[in-house]
């Protein structure tokens, strides 16, 4: 499959591409012909749907012996109602409390969908549009081009077609800096092609996001609970981690490490939130679910309306390139992946995924009126993926396509490899001697990252970084050179990293920080 994965780690949320890899039918199905070609499909084959619910709980539980997954909770909606919703495993690894269909999950970027429906229920209240200018709403908005910041729209914002470089500011997140430290910061950032080119960036959305929100007089958090939870009657579902944390009912990340998945971490994105900051219930989002699926209508009335949401999923960026003549493109709407299967229909999904603890997965299909959420508390292994596609498999062609978990698990092994430049590396056994500690340290200034402080003890170097002061300790390496050792959600196990002084320019180089070329601080 064409997943466009980064080089470099600085973001945890996984994006898929709606018919980038292609089944082969099992079998040969009916054509139905529609008013017009691109309303052709293949006819679902008889009690598909009740085929695919009947061999769900069997292969839930098969992949999650497969993978060694915690916990897994399902919901599925269908012809208005949530027709299953079922919780497997435990909430914590060595707890007995189980996980049932009211257990809130962090849904990492599955938060971002959620926010393209919070700003669709403002574009049909008609207090923004999808065209209107960021700066409107955010006059000190300021990207890495002048001309790009004044022509930015919600919209682009959305679709990551900004140029905002892979990641953009995830980096400055692992550190502690606030929403607002790190929107201000963009304006730092190499800009790629504006509107022709596709980063899939958290601050990218969360900065349109905190447009619609400014536009409405409210913050981002305030709004999507009165604009959408409330209405829906989403009680379990929050945009702040301390609601989810006073949750007695929630599902604790594991993180992959060492072959097994272990509760270690915990994982605060309210820098992020309207892009990963959400958590909630596969019953609250099958409210959601059963929303889209009706094109906004609700309890005899409408939250948006069809013009208002058409927009967010239609293809607005080319999320995957086709790499050949006869492969399919990736596409992007406004906070959704968006598509068309090999049945002809029209097919939308969004995953999210935190390294230290949490794959998920919706996927809805408005032709066949059938949607389908899987949260989970493991890391993203293609576990969540795999169960929604073998699900949609079913429905559409009558039985599965591939091994979708092991495909999608090919595809996200890299998440966890280890970051820098020495990850991996063994010490020189003779290595050139260091100066003076002393002459190292001192305070360096950096207009991205902010300042780093130096200090030496009779321990060694540590150097301190960001709102908290995240302190490192600093192993010595090789002359001038020295490694330090990150531990984030961007930095997995046996990560390492030079730290590179150039004593006569009063200089620091932090290598793997330098994906945009802004890792060097000046004493």
């Amino acid at each position: 499959m064409s997943l466009p994965f980064k080089s470099h780690r600085t973001t945890l949320s996984l994006l898929l591409l709606v018919g980038a890899i292609t089944p082969a039918l099992a079998q040969p199905a009916a054509i139905h012909l529609g008013a017009a070609p691109n309303q052709d499909v293949l006819t679902l084959p008889p009690d598909s749907i009740d085929a695919a619910l009947a061999d769900l709980p069997d292969h839930i539980s098969a992949v999650m012996a497969r993978s060694g997954a915690p916990g897994v909770a399902v919901a599925v909606v269908h012809g208005g109602e949530t027709i299953y919703a079922q919780g497997f495993g435990v909430r914590e690894r060595g707890k007995d409390a189980l996980i049932d269909a009211d257990t809130v999950f962090q849904i990492a970027s599955v938060s971002k969908p959620l926010a393209a429906t919070v700003a669709a229920i403002q574009v049909a209240a008609g207090i923004v549009d999808w065209d209107d200018l960021a700066q409107q709403y955010l006059p000190d908005l300021a990207l890495g081009d002048p001309a790009v910041s004044a022509m930015t729209t919600i919209g682009d914002l959305y679709a990551h077609r900004t140029g905002l470089p892979m990641a953009a500011g995830d980096d400055l997140e692992d550190f502690g800096f606030s929403r607002d430290d790190i929107v201000a910061r963009l304006r730092h950032l190499p800009l790629d092609a504006f509107r022709t080119s596709y980063h899939y960036a958290n601050f990218g959305i969360t900065t349109g996001a905190e447009a619609v929100a400014a536009a409405s007089g409210l913050p981002w958090e305030d709004l999507a609970e009165q604009a959408l939870y409330q209405p829906l009657g989403m009680t379990a579902t929050s945009s702040r981690y301390a609601d989810f944390l006073a949750r007695d009912n929630r599902a604790a990340l594991h993180v992959l490490q060492d072959g097994t998945f272990q509760p270690l971490y915990q994982r605060d994105a309210d820098a992020q939130s309207p892009a990963g900051g959400v958590s909630s219930s596969v019953n609250d989002l099958a409210k959601w679910l059963q929303l889209l699926l009706a094109m906004g209508e609700h309890d005899g009335g409408a939250l948006f309306t069809p013009q208002a949401m058409l927009p967010a999923l239609s293809p607005q960026a080319f999320s995957g390139r086709p790499h050949a003549v006869d492969a399919r493109p990736g596409f992007y709407g406004y906070g959704f992946n968006v598509g068309v299967n090999t049945s002809g229909r029209t097919a939308f999904n969004h995953s999210g995924a935190f390294t230290l603890g949490a794959g998920t997965h919706i996927q809805f299909i408005p032709s066949a009126d059938i949607a389908i959420v899987v949260l989970t508390n493991g890391g993203p292994i293609g576990l969540a993926e795999g169960i929604a596609f073998q699900f949609m498999d079913i429905v559409q062609y009558g039985s599965p396509t591939r091994d979708w978990f092991a495909a999608f698990n090919g595809v996200m092994a890299h998440y966890y490899d280890p970051v820098g430049d020495l990850a991996g590396q063994k010490p020189p056994a003779d290595p050139a001697p260091a100066q003076a500690l002393a002459d190292y340290a001192g305070s360096y200034a950096n207009d991205y990252f902010g300042p780093i402080l130096i200090t030496a003890d009779a321990d060694g170097l540590q150097l301190s970084i960001g709102p908290r002061g995240d302190s490192f300790r600093l192993q010595h390496w090789q002359g001038d050179v020295f490694a330090m050792t990150p531990s984030s959600e961007n930095a997995p196990k046996d990560s390492r990293s030079s730290v590179i002084f150039d004593r006569a320019a009063g200089t620091v180089h932090i290598d793997y920080l330098d994906a945009n070329g802004l890792a060097t601080w000046t004493r």
